[in-house]
């Protein structure tokens, strides 16, 4: 077996900082400390769930490890440094780390990204999966480099169910093993100095954060559509997103059906009908809006 590697770890919460600790052990290495980012960019705002993210993580965090919550980039590597990491994992984070970042660990940093990878690079892949109707996705770990997800593959594997009915607690259920297996496969690779397999570039598509649009629905879209947009927000666990006018009525849309069910029938854009399973009357929102565009009657 391979000499145990000291490893840093940086995520975003309990089910990842687990899943990577359980492989890591599994491999014979080392996990020596925790980073969790507690905002969206460095040294910008706390996240409004932070607090609770934080309780949660320290329920998973082994005896005896320690816990870092840095503020910014500068002390996130002030930090890493100090515990002298052979390699760097991250999943789930936001911030850009720059070079001088990515240079502590002697072996590099390894990124666990939720898709197969060249597809959805960027910050939101399993969004724009459950967006664009995937019936699966798939788990990628790659070398970091100076931009985001371009590096190296060391390991991925796709076929993960994203069900009709996606939450994050169900998708855990389904991922979490897989990426525990490409992890450790990728641990492996990453000690015997394995340089991964470059990406196709040409095949790349990228997965940003949703656009403000996408949190009105409009009834000129296909009902496939529509349904994955509230698929998107529920999964998103968007407060009072997304929003549809239904008559004189504005609704956010919680739930929809693309086959009969009990509620609100409406025919969109390609002739199809849509059930509005679940959903509330937004009335702020219709003060603030006025008469707005007049949406479809149910039919």
């Amino acid at each position: 077996m391979s000499t145990a590697l000291r490893i840093g770890v940086i995520s975003s919460g309990p089910a990842e900082f687990s899943t990577i600790h359980a492989a890591c052990t599994d491999a014979g290495h080392l996990p020596v400390a925790y980073f969790y980012g507690r905002s969206l960019r460095s040294g910008g705002p706390i996240l409004g769930d932070a607090g609770e993210t934080t309780a949660a993580i320290l329920d998973a965090v082994p005896s005896g490890m320690d816990l870092m919550l840095p503020g910014g980039v500068k002390g996130l590597g002030l930090m890493l440094a100090s515990y002298r990491p052979d390699l760097l994992v991250v999943f789930g984070f936001a911030w850009k780390l720059p070079p001088s970042v990515l240079a502590i660990p002697r072996l590099g940093a390894l990124n666990i990204h939720v898709s197969m990878l060249p597809k959805y690079r960027g910050p939101a892949p399993l969004l724009w999966a459950i967006r664009n109707g995937d019936p699966t996705g798939g788990v990628s770990v790659h070398r970091m480099d100076d931009d985001f997800d371009t590096g190296n593959v060391l390991a991925q594997q796709d076929g993960i169910p994203l069900a009709d009915d996606i939450d994050w607690a169900s998708y855990c259920t389904k991922a979490m093993p897989v990426v525990r297996d490409v992890l450790r496969t990728s641990l492996d690779r990453a000690a015997a100095g394995h340089a991964g397999e470059p990406q196709n570039d040409a095949a790349a598509s990228y997965a940003g954060f949703m656009e403000a649009e996408f949190s009105v629905i409009h009834w000129s879209d296909s009902a496939r559509t529509i349904h994955d947009q509230v698929r998107t927000h529920r999964f998103m666990r968007s407060p009072d997103r997304p929003l549809a006018q239904v008559g004189d009525t504005w609704l956010q849309v919680k739930r929809t059906s693309l086959e009969p069910a009990d509620g609100l029938r409406v025919t969109c854009g390609d002739g199809k009908p849509l059930w509005i399973t679940e959903s509330e009357r937004n009335t702020e929102f219709e003060r603030n809006t006025g008469e707005g565009v007049r949406g479809p009657h149910r039919t």
